[in-house]
């Protein structure tokens, strides 16, 4: 008679097995902890910063275009009629095109130069003194880079006129010829951002693999053909979101229009931010320089939705 004796381990292993259900199910049974709280208490300074200085401003000021306000007096409801007097306003015509205007040339050039550079610097140097020397004029503030442009586009002393008499060029007087001013203004801008923007693509280029270089180089493919069949498709997610934050940081140009321009203007550089600070602080039309900046705001969330969807800024050739 054959008799089947259990090995002295078994029971063990039951038991360890039955300890393991009953700690499994009393886990199971307890709630799973939550860190909600602590969530909310990281999030509190910069939501109540949000709502301070982002949410209610844009409320209050999308109520107060539907008004007549001028500080001194409460806002009187007078509906559509400031929108109304924008269909018909020339300047507010003029300042948007304008905008429109710096618009298209500064993000142009300032792209155009900011890939060139990005790919010089992904190809040749790596250099960290190199990327502070790109990113040090960002870090120079609009006003001081506005002064800084009045010395050296001066049409007597400056810098940049001297080198045009050197190669018997006329002197231009850039800020106040009609057909230069809003151009300078945008060249000006695209000189301070252009470094910071070339060092957010050159990031975006290192996340290429490098391998997709190395197999079509060896399939014989051209420096064009690497830049335009590898490098541009798997820049796209990086490079709608430097263009859409530059088309936005683009349209709220200010400062260097008002340092430049000590008085009002020329209207070839009168740009629409100028107008809405004329209207609102020199006029006191309040509830009128509301109403342009909810215009301005519906502008900029129009172009900034198209240009997402175009670039598809969420998808990527890398998955």
């Amino acid at each position: 008679m054959t008799t089947n004796i259990a090995p002295p381990t078994a029971g063990l292993v039951r038991t360890e097995d039955a300890s393991l259900k009953s700690a499994g199910n009393a886990s199971r049974g307890k709630r799973p902890r939550s860190d909600w709280r602590w969530a909310l208490l990281f999030i509190f300074p910069s939501a109540v910063g949000f709502i301070a200085f982002y949410a209610w401003p844009l409320i209050r000021g999308i109520y107060l275009s539907f008004t007549s306000y001028n500080i001194l007096q409460p806002p009187q409801w007078i509906g559509l009629q400031n929108y109304k007097d924008l269909a018909s306003d020339g300047t507010f015509w003029n300042s948007l095109l304008v905008t429109i205007e710096y618009v298209v040339v500064n993000i142009g050039t300032q792209t155009i130069l900011a890939l060139v550079i990005a790919v010089i610097m992904e190809r040749l140097t790596r250099s960290l003194f190199i990327r502070i020397a790109l990113v040090f004029p960002w870090l120079v503030p609009n006003v001081a880079i506005g002064i800084l442009s009045l010395f050296m586009l001066d049409r007597t002393v400056g810098i940049v006129n001297h080198a045009l008499t050197t190669v018997h060029l006329p002197p231009q007087d850039f800020y106040q010829d009609p057909h230069w001013a809003i151009i300078t203004v945008a060249l000006v801008n695209t000189w301070r951002n252009v470094g910071y923007t070339a060092l957010l693509l050159f990031a975006g280029i290192q996340l290429i693999p490098r391998g997709l270089y190395e197999a079509a180089s060896l399939d014989g493919a051209s420096e064009w053909a690497l830049f335009r069949r590898i490098t541009m498709p798997l820049l796209r997610p990086i490079l709608a979101l430097v263009l859409t934050v530059s088309m936005i940081g683009s349209f709220q140009i200010f400062d260097t229009v008002s340092v430049v321009y000590t008085q009002q203007p020329i209207p070839a550089a009168y740009v629409l931010y100028y107008y809405v600070y004329q209207a609102a602080f020199s006029e006191g039309r309040m509830g009128y320089a509301s109403a342009i900046a909810v215009v301005l705001l519906i502008i900029t969330a129009v172009l900034t939705f198209v240009q997402l969807r175009l670039l598809r800024a969420s998808e990527s050739d890398l998955a």
